[in-house]
């Protein structure tokens, strides 16, 4: 969806226009694409409540293995920051992540101003030099009491000691069998977000 003005109306063959919220910019994981399930799924929560979004396409950046296992996360930082300073500028922002989406976008809070953070089974450290970090904004995490990757221990350390609200689900990293509990999270924080 391209994104208007905050304020402005867009069309909606529905009702007949709505109010734009906000923006919000979702980022898929490592190895994954802007189609994601997850991601489509809040793409979809966001446009139902009246927020633009975008999804944008980090799937190059993953390939550059030289740069590390991860690919090159400095440059997906670096894409994300472009895009979320471009977006700050013509209103309000909220970033949503899963997985490495989730720690570039805590990363890119710190230097945009933003409404809120959406994590969903944040890497709570990449390596000892790079643990994650966000702003202090209105933050909701979703993650998997069995995360291979993940602990949960380590997660609901992180969520406590900044009082992030976190629903912990029964299932792995890829949070499969809970895209739509993923998705109703992220409902609750437009909806706060926008009262």
């Amino acid at each position: 969806m391209d994104r208007p003005a905050v304020g402005a109306t867009v069309g909606d063959a529905r009702d007949g226009g709505l109010i734009v919220r906000g923006h919000c910019i979702l980022c898929h994981g490592f190895e994954s694409g802007p189609d994601a399930t997850k991601v489509t799924a809040l793409a979809d929560v966001a446009e139902r409540l009246g927020w633009t979004h975008e999804r944008p396409d980090f799937t190059g950046f993953d390939a550059v293995r030289e740069k590390g296992p991860l690919g090159d996360v400095a440059a997906r930082v670096d894409r994300l920051l472009a895009i979320a300073r471009d977006a700050s500028r013509e209103g309000r922002v909220v970033l949503a992540g899963s997985s490495l989406g989730a720690w570039i976008a805590g990363r890119v809070s710190l230097q945009v101003p933003l409404a809120g953070l959406f994590l969903m089974a944040p890497p709570i450290v990449l390596d000892a030099a790079h643990p994650l970090d966000a702003a202090e904004v209105p933050t909701s995490i979703v993650h998997g009491w069995h995360d291979e990757l993940i602990p949960a221990a380590d997660v609901i350390a992180w969520a406590q000691n900044r009082s992030a609200r976190l629903l912990l689900v029964d299932d792995s990293h890829r949070l499969s069998s809970h895209v739509q509990a993923s998705a109703d999270a992220f409902a609750a924080l437009l909806s706060d977000l926008a009262r």
